[in-house]
């Protein structure tokens, strides 16, 4: 299976819905973000390692995630969990120049790895941080999107705090092992919570998540 098969797949099962996240993931070529090893596996649909117990998620959990957000062009971001850099560029180009996305990861290795498969990809919308993701980047907020992805036990209040009234927030709640895809939108008294599903994503490890 190709790029172009792997979309078609993902587009068939309706996994993909909008024409900005067929565009994005077509653009976007997921063999840049796979280490070497597995090259033979990255258009599976199919989350595969990427070193310090982290993962590249499967495509279709990608593009769930992003049809939730409801992406447009402009959007500032917040990305929790750079892994090896496939979301957040997948992101980038969905908001493009007129937008932003932050990631920031508590693995530097990773965050080196990420920045060079954007570098690969051309995507300059991106920037990566270092830190504590449950605390979110303040310095660099509010952000219309939060995107969490890893699992917490809880929402971190500190993004809450830093998402803009209107914004959603895609997060995955429960335990180290299995959780649920909550869908949060900050509304004038409050916020919206609907629940997706169940999901597997590795802990958030923060003070905001599985401890340190």
């Amino acid at each position: 299976m190709g790029l172009c098969e792997l979309v078609k797949h993902l587009k068939r099962a309706s996994y993909i819905k909008s024409a900005e996240v067929e565009m994005a993931m077509l653009r976007v070529d997921r063999a840049l973000y796979v280490p070497s090893r597995y090259g033979m596996y990255a258009y599976s649909d199919t989350p595969l390692e990427i070193g310090f117990g982290q993962t590249i998620s499967a495509p279709h959990m990608v593009a769930i995630m992003c049809e939730l957000l409801e992406l447009e062009p402009g959007l500032k971001i917040l990305e929790v969990g750079a892994g090896s850099g496939y979301h957040a560029a997948i992101l980038g180009e969905i908001v493009g120049e007129d937008g932003s996305v932050s990631s920031i990861d508590r693995i530097s290795e990773l965050i080196e790895m990420a920045r060079e498969n954007l570098e690969k990809s051309g995507i300059k919308n991106v920037k990566f941080f270092l830190g504590d993701g449950s605390l979110g980047l303040e310095g660099e907020g509010p952000f219309d999107r939060i995107l969490v992805t890893c699992g917490s036990p809880l929402i971190p209040a500190p993004l809450k705090k830093q998402l803009l009234d209107g914004g959603v927030m895609v997060i995955p709640v429960g335990d180290r092992y299995f959780q649920d895809l909550m869908v949060i939108r900050k509304i004038e008294n409050g916020y919206e919570m609907r629940n997706w599903g169940g999901v597997v994503f590795v802990p958030l490890i923060g003070e905001g998540g599985f401890g340190p």
